[in-house]
């Protein structure tokens, strides 16, 4: 077998094809191509300074445009033809890889090197002219690009371009109107409004400045209140809400410096956060959500850092070790603010709480010092009202927890009148919060609730009573087993609830592993059959200091006085807020037409 010489090709690039790759899937929308121009221009000026320290300025961008064509002029390092061929001309090519100037590449705000192709987005011609800084006998070159992937490239003539920068000009694609004034200053507010240089924007009714540095959480203030009046109005202007309180955020190894407004409303704890990300002073995003825990998703940051990594489009922070370390970090920031209103401001953190308790609920469960700290503060549903639980420990021990809302509200008017403490544990994290307050107070014990504790706490009637109801248990009994629920009587306040239904989750389990087994085919029946369970039945307990109870136990008449059983089992149920099983619905349509009979039987 013969070998053949193997040959070098070089790919082909279809510029068209490029450009629609980074207008449709690389980049979220076409505005961005004001901030790549930004970028450029701000790393060219960071550039000649690098490569020439006696340039003390003017540090300056310049943008003129009357809707059709754009330039954007600075005073940057510049280039050479042999730069311009080796590094406008490449794609993926970038002067930020240069080795003079590899040391301060912290200071530059690009990382990728698709640069000026992003203008293809808006623009058919791109067309730069540029005269070097650090070859200062070079001729200006300019560079004309064509979203056809050609380009030509001329000498200009010293006359033309005197002063060593870049001018960068923009020429509308048909039907766009990216190019507008109005617009291009308000994208050029809205990513370099804190850029370390001047910015201004020609064409409309007049030079726009659009730079505001430096950033209002590194200014001097003459008091407090100045500065927290300068931070609202800023909040209010560019988040769209009055925060109800702002905490400084500061992490050097990061390199991250801004603030945390605090929402004046509440927030769903899944809602997708916002934040707002600058890096280098150029805006990145403003829909960061993986900048802080989960848990803090009471706040909204503004912030700027210099060592967080961008992704390929730079409208996102890549999740690397980094960022986590500094998520970790702010979120250390966020919960110290939290401990210190407890320690310092009561006030102000009954205010806080009051709209975002369950964030800080969500952050105790994990941080044992800080649940410590806010257990006075927070408040859980509990029989003695809403309290909270190193209250509610002083009085009541132990400690029951109803692992539901609906189990909770089927026990807690008469768990209250008993003097059995009872938490709810249904809503988010109460439950977790509880269970943890024996692991700070091993003096305080926690217990689940089960049925038993409310019936041992109910009177028992006496022998003679008793058995004088027993034909009437009888027939009660017997009308709610076909729904798998005892019957009692005892006596117990208050006297206005004629009945409780108790049970407890595996009782619940049962019920509804029979009814699906009821319904369902001989296969599923089968299986569902084999795991049947001996759980404990549903218990009916009768308030006999109830008049309704006394007269229906008293009824002679045996279908009447099951009906009646059956109108109060029905009453129950529906008290305890669970779902209805077709059992239950047939018994309850049975009872209340029986009761329709006996009233207008004799009319």
């Amino acid at each position: 077998m013969s070998e053949t010489t193997p040959t070098s090709h070089t790919f082909q690039v279809d510029l068209r094809g490029l450009v629609d790759l980074l207008s449709h899937h690389l980049y979220s929308s076409p505005k961005v191509y004001v901030r790549e121009l930004l970028q450029n221009a701000v790393d060219a000026i960071t550039a000649r300074r690098s490569a020439d320290p006696s340039f003390t300025g003017p540090y300056a961008v310049r943008i003129v445009t009357d809707g059709k064509r754009l330039r954007i002029t600075d005073p940057g390092v510049g280039l050479t033809v042999a730069e311009v061929h080796k590094l406008l001309a490449t794609i993926g090519g970038s002067s930020k890889r240069d080795e003079e100037i590899e040391g301060a590449r912290r200071d530059f705000l690009g990382q990728f090197g698709i640069g000026l192709l992003a203008c293809f987005t808006v623009a058919s011609v791109i067309t730069v002219t540029s005269r070097s800084a650090r070859e200062t006998g070079a001729p200006a070159v300019r560079w004309t690009a064509r979203d056809d992937g050609s380009y030509t490239v001329t000498e200009v003539p010293a006359a033309e371009h005197p002063e060593p920068g870049t001018t960068v000009e923009l020429t509308a694609r048909p039907g766009e109107d990216w190019l507008g004034p109005r617009k291009v200053a308000d994208l050029a507010r809205e990513y370099g409004s804190l850029l370390p240089v001047d910015i201004t924007v020609e064409g409309g009714d007049g030079p726009v400045t659009v730079t505001d540095t430096p950033p209002l959480w590194e200014r001097e203030y003459p008091t407090q209140t100045a500065r927290r009046m300068a931070l609202n109005e800023y909040c209010e202007r560019v988040l769209g809400f009055e925060p109800l309180d702002v905490i400084d955020l500061d992490v050097p190894l990061a390199g991250v410096k801004g603030v945390a407004f605090v929402l004046p409303h509440a927030t769903s704890p899944s809602s997708r956060p916002a934040h707002r990300v600058h890096l280098k002073r150029m805006l990145l995003t403003e829909t960061a959500d993986n900048l802080v825990p989960e848990w803090a998703f009471f706040v909204r940051c503004v912030i700027d850092t210099d060592t967080l990594r961008p992704t390929a489009s730079r409208e996102s922070l890549y999740d690397d070790e980094a960022l986590a370390v500094t998520r970790d970090a702010l979120g250390s920031q966020l919960r110290e603010w939290i401990s210190r209103m407890a320690a310092e401001d009561p006030t102000r953190l009954e205010a806080f709480l009051a709209v975002h308790e369950l964030g800080v609920k969500a952050l105790a469960r994990h941080d044992p010092e800080l649940l410590e700290a806010m257990l006075p503060w927070l408040r859980f549903e509990t029989t003695a009202g809403r309290t909270s639980l190193t209250e509610f420990a002083r009085v009541y021990q132990p400690i029951y927890l109803a692992s539901t809302v609906d189990e909770y509200r089927q026990v807690a008017q008469i768990a209250a009148a008993q003097g059995i403490g009872v938490v709810n544990g249904g809503y988010t994290y109460d439950a977790e919060l509880v269970e943890a307050l024996p692991r700070l107070d091993p003096s305080v014990k926690v217990e689940a609730l089960q049925p038993g504790v409310i019936s041992a706490s109910l009177d028992a009637l006496d022998t003679g009573t008793e058995l004088a109801l027993q034909r009437f248990l009888n027939t009660a009994r017997a009308r709610l087993d076909q729904v798998d629920v005892d019957v009692v009587v005892r006596e117990f306040n208050p006297v206005t609830v004629p009945a409780l239904l108790l049970d407890d989750r595996e009782a619940r389990r049962e019920r509804q592993r029979a009814e699906a087994e009821a319904q369902a085919d001989d296969l599923w029946g089968g299986i569902l059959a084999s795991i049947k369970r001996d759980a404990p039945r549903a218990q009916l307990v009768l308030n006999h200091r109830n008049p309704i109870v006394r007269r229906a136990s008293a009824v002679a008449d045996p279908e009447l006085a099951g009906t009646a059983v059956e109108s109060l089992y029905g009453q129950a149920l529906l008290m305890s807020h669970r779902p209805l099983r077709s059992a239950d619905t047939a018994l309850l349509n049975r009872s209340f037409m029986n009761l329709l009979e006996h009233i207008t039987k004799d009319q």
